[in-house]
């Protein structure tokens, strides 16, 4: 028996600049908008059988711009949002830290922040996931980071800061796709045949 038989692959997805415009230190409902493609590229994974988890490093909150339940309050608005486009997020996991600029007990060195894999080990451990399977999806360079520490595979999208961080990819830029954007990415993933439905 695989030892990764009857776990599931998820598509991890950073948030700011990959699912959504990027806006400094989003939090605002009324100024949050979907890159085009984003609800229906996010539809096409959950058609595949992926879980679609949404990992993303919110230092506002360490910075005190916000709060926590300020960014759940946005989470649940991307929830209603893609469910109007029959797509969803099976779980949004935050990093709230920040080892320098945080205030409080969230000025921290902690093993969340990206380009850190704690977020993906902590999904893949509460939704017995098949980090070798998996993706994550991201316009930084640490969320390439995060995913190979993971173990999983990796693509940076060319929204959000994307062009820029495709030159700070470094020894992560042979194995690492570069797309436009999360469409993209959709059809790189999903044109490899890689289908987890049940057959």
């Amino acid at each position: 028996m695989n030892s990764d038989e009857g776990m599931r692959k998820a598509i991890f997805l950073d948030r700011d600049g990959t699912i959504n415009v990027e806006k400094d230190y989003l939090y605002r409902i009324e100024e949050f908008d979907f890159i085009e493609g984003v609800p229906a590229a996010i539809k096409r994974f959950n058609e595949a059988g992926y879980l679609v988890i949404v990992v993303t490093n919110q230092s506002g909150v360490a910075r005190g711009y916000y709060s926590p339940q300020d960014v759940d309050r946005l989470h649940l608005h991307i929830q209603e949002l893609l469910r109007a486009s029959g797509a969803r997020v099976d779980a949004f996991y935050m990093c709230p830290h920040h080892p320098t600029q945080g205030q409080g007990e969230y000025r921290r060195t902690c093993d969340c922040r990206k380009g850190e894999p704690g977020m993906l080990l902590q999904a893949a451990s509460e939704h017995a996931l098949d980090l070798q399977g998996s993706w994550i999806v991201g316009d930084k360079r640490a969320d390439v980071e995060a995913g190979v520490r993971a173990g999983c595979r990796s693509a940076l999208v060319r929204t959000g800061y994307g062009q820029i961080e495709q030159g700070r990819l470094d020894e992560f830029a042979e194995s690492t796709p570069v797309v436009d954007d999360l469409t993209a990415a959709a059809d790189l993933i999903l044109g490899r045949g890689e289908d987890n439905t049940a057959q």
